[in-house]
């Protein structure tokens, strides 16, 4: 079978799995504190994804009470250095470019022959997504062996959260080519934040088998229930969140993606970026014009 054939079936299959109740039960095994149980998804994993454990705080796997601490596991201090240029937007997290560029009016490009809108991707509000038009975009996939909590590309204030309920596609390059809309149909969160360049968004996209999406400032926050579009709105709060660049923004439980926007003519990517390119937690992304 020819490999573009093979990668149209197994994203055909993605289909007709219960995408859902796959990932709620993933879910279960990963939150499980039983030792035969934790240990071995934890030493099949890692041997799996060759886990560098190195950089972790805790460098035996078998230590952490769960799965999911051993996945969300800090890293030692120092492991990762938040660029200090003046003005630079830092990379949210480990993993590797998927696609970054310019958005083309409300389109942001998801692979070869495939794109969504923008107005979808941050929950379908006109005037929440109106100020990224034309503006700037990156996704950054997080592969199953990286670092898996998601930082502060750019020092802000948070305006308001969305959560969207979705399928659970798997996020890969070969989903990416063969699912419309991928980015825009998957459960996912959505954090505005107000910053000295503009609004910025940060979405945290989920995936099949992902089983939780958390932030710092509202805990678990995906799966959901009821699964409707929630947005809970934090101008009034009594005390700003304020994030500054490279601080925690959230986790996934089991690897996804991580898009930032940014608003027109106010920042620029690094050049030498592109789909493909790895990144790391930390290092200069691009940069804001002031």
């Amino acid at each position: 079978m020819k490999p573009e054939s093979r990668d149209r079936l197994l994203t055909l299959i993605q289909y007709f799995v219960p995408q859902h109740l796959l990932s709620r039960f993933v879910g279960w095994i990963a939150a499980s504190r039983l030792g035969f149980v934790k240990n071995t998804f934890i030493a099949n994993f890692a041997a799996r994804y060759n886990v560098d454990m190195r950089e972790a705080l805790e460098e035996n796997p078998l230590a952490y009470e769960s799965f999911n601490a051993f996945f969300t596991r800090p890293l030692k201090a120092g492991a990762r250095v938040i660029d200090t240029t003046p003005g630079s937007i830092a990379c949210p997290a480990d993993g590797a470019i998927s696609q970054l560029g310019e958005i083309e009016g409300n389109f942001i490009f998801q692979a070869k022959g495939q794109q969504y809108t923008l107005n979808e991707l941050l929950g379908g509000d006109v005037q929440r997504a109106h100020p990224f038009l034309n503006g700037k975009f990156a996704t950054v996939y997080l592969s199953p062996r990286d670092y898996h909590r998601v930082h502060m590309p750019y020092t802000g204030t948070l305006r308001e959260m969305v959560y969207v309920p979705g399928d659970l596609f798997s996020v890969n390059t070969r989903t990416a080519e063969n699912v419309p809309r991928l980015f825009a149909r998957n459960e996912r969160l959505v954090a505005i934040f107000d910053t000295d360049i503009g609004p910025m968004a940060v979405v945290l996209v989920g995936a099949m088998i992902v089983a939780g999406i958390e932030t710092v400032w509202a805990g678990r926050v995906a799966p959901a229930r009821p699964r409707r579009i929630t947005v809970t709105d934090y101008r009034n709060a009594p005390a700003p969140i304020v994030l500054k660049k490279g601080d925690e923004l959230g986790r996934f439980y089991l690897g996804s993606t991580a898009i930032v926007c940014f608003g027109h003519d106010v920042m620029d990517w690094e050049s030498r970026f592109r789909a493909g390119t790895p990144t790391r937690m930390g290092e200069k992304l691009g940069g804001g014009r002031r």
